[in-house]
């Protein structure tokens, strides 16, 4: 099955991160090998974040591994184009004040992607169709 990854799905399945269960990891390695997995394009900036604040440790540079990570068939990177910024309109004003968020979910919503999200507050929302693994 598709699906778009929120960023700290994205960064839990590439690392040692305890994040996931079992099921979601062996889930998203079979999507990975069909091609099926998605990553917004605000998701490297988050990533780069992470990174720069100390937040995500890496066994390599962070330019080889965001080359690795971001690469098919890991993920395909959807951009930030028109169709996603125009979809923050139609968001809730009170959805999420997370300006990365709102975008990772316009994206989703725009290519009509279910999204694979621990975040308690976009799940709660309803806002977008949730990934099962």
């Amino acid at each position: 099955m598709k699906a778009l990854l929120d960023t700290h799905i994205w960064v839990w399945w590439l690392t040692a991160s305890t994040g996931l269960t079992t099921r979601e990891r062996a889930a998203l390695d079979a999507a990975a090998a069909d091609g099926a997995l998605f990553l917004a394009a605000i998701s490297l900036w988050e990533a780069q974040m992470l990174h720069a604040k100390g937040r995500l440790d890496l066994p390599l540079a962070f330019s080889d591994w965001l080359r690795r990570a971001a690469a098919p068939p890991m993920v395909t990177v959807l951009p930030m184009d028109i169709p996603v910024i125009a979809t923050l309109d139609a968001l809730p004003g009170r959805f999420h004040g997370d300006p990365a968020d709102r975008l990772i979910v316009a994206t989703a919503k725009v290519h009509r992607l279910p999204l694979a999200t621990h975040d308690k507050r976009i799940r709660a929302s309803r806002a977008v169709r949730l990934w099962r693994p």
